[in-house]
């Protein structure tokens, strides 16, 4: 992932030309509205630390190019006549896509981490890659037919279940999916006549978390989510995302567990939704309902598996804090719905044999974008490029 426009600082470098600073500056501002929300001109120089008339004409500039509009001023105390709020554009859009063993998942989303639409398309089995490709387009089509009038797409992020290959979204594997060597991304993106980018679903859960769910302010956290294609994990280390040297980091559910049974080795085998569903008399289909069951439960099988999973998990987290030293630890999809069952209990877990001096400052919740945070993920990978360049950003074009 790309270093955020908002991490940036705004004001003019050495060496760089006055069309570089001014895209630079553009940038960043399109990046603290995207992150932060509607903001007052006076807000912003207190941001950037650029004075009144040059963000007056940044501000301008991102009006005539149709990303922000803006409105009247709120209610002030300040002295003197008050700023004019800037807000993002509502027009801009993007589509995420999340293909899963048991179902490709489409959104239509605006910035801000707005989801507009959400279309679910269960598969029998998991998809091969031409059916998820094919699916997908199919969707993706629909969604920009009937899209609110005047909007515009910016392109396609699709957050995978395995290894993406930071350069060119190659997905290098996706064991649940049986991919190999997929270009997922190329073949939708001609599907489509759009552009597509990819990455692992997980690292984009950390993203959409950090900006607008439960890790947001938080510079260094670890996020878990579980699927029907297993664990996967994103870590954000000094307020950015870390996914390696090539992207593969955080693949927590390969992790090898202790105290493993019935003939499992890694995390996923273990700590698994299908378990949890089957003992509950669910179906792949009723995952939404898996939250409350958990809680409600007194049958004391599920409660038993509930335990076993939950310390499983409980030594993945340790790990985690032992080697990363996170403030915070995030669990999305069925983990927080394994979080929730217990919650005392998987602390618990998690701090027996834990380092005492790492475990002071962090702490364990549940994701709080709830179903949408994949969709959301991978809408930020989509607006990536036209966060980084506003003024140069080549639409697609779109009937």
């Amino acid at each position: 992932m790309n270093t955020s426009p908002l991490r940036r600082s705004a004001g003019l470098r050495a060496g760089a030309s006055n069309d570089q600073t001014r895209r630079h500056n553009l940038s960043t501002l399109l990046a603290i509205l995207q992150q932060e929300g509607a903001q007052s001109r006076a807000q912003l120089t207190a941001h950037t630390l650029l004075n009144r008339s040059t963000i007056a004409d940044l501000v301008g500039e991102l009006v005539e190019l149709g990303l922000v509009v803006e409105g009247a001023p709120v209610g002030t105390n300040q002295v003197g006549r008050p700023s004019p709020m800037v807000h993002p554009s509502e027009d801009v859009l993007a589509i995420a896509v999340n293909p899963e063993v048991d179902a490709i998942t489409v959104g239509l989303v605006g910035l801000r981490g707005r989801v507009l639409r959400r279309v679910r398309v269960p598969t029998a089995t998991a998809p091969s890659l031409a059916e998820a490709v094919q699916i997908s387009a199919d969707v993706i089509r629909t969604l920009v037919a009937d899209r609110p009038k005047g909007s515009r797409i910016v392109g396609v992020g699709a957050a995978v279940p395995g290894l993406v290959r930071a350069a060119d979204g190659l997905v290098r594997f996706a064991p649940h999916l049986d991919w190999h060597e997929a270009p997922y991304a190329e073949l939708l993106s001609a599907a489509t006549g759009l552009p597509v980018a990819a990455a692992n679903d997980a690292s984009l859960g950390a993203i959409a978390e950090r900006r607008y769910g439960a890790g947001r302010g938080v510079d260094d956290l670890v996020y878990l989510n579980g699927g029907a294609s297993g664990i996967g994990g994103g870590i954000i280390a000094d307020g950015e995302p870390f996914g390696g040297v090539d992207g593969y980091a955080g693949e927590w559910g390969h992790i090898t567990v202790s105290g493993a049974v019935d003939g499992g080795d890694v995390l996923e085998d273990l700590v698994n939704q299908s378990r949890l569903l089957k003992i509950l008399g669910l179906g792949p289909e009723e995952v939404d309902q898996l939250d409350a069951a958990l809680q409600a439960t007194t049958d004391p099988e599920v409660i038993a598996e509930i335990r076993q999973q939950q310390s499983l998990l409980g030594g993945a987290i340790r790990n985690a804090v032992h080697v990363l030293n996170p403030k915070l630890v995030i669990l999305g999809g069925f983990l927080g719905s394994l979080y929730n069952a217990n919650p005392e209990f998987l602390a618990e877990r998690v701090s027996e044999r834990a380092l005492k001096a790492p475990m002071e400052s962090a702490r364990i919740t549940a994701a709080g974008l709830g179903a949408e945070l994949l969709l959301v993920g991978g809408a930020e990978l989509a607006f990536e490029p036209l966060l980084a360049d506003p003024a140069g950003y080549a639409w697609p074009s779109v009937a």
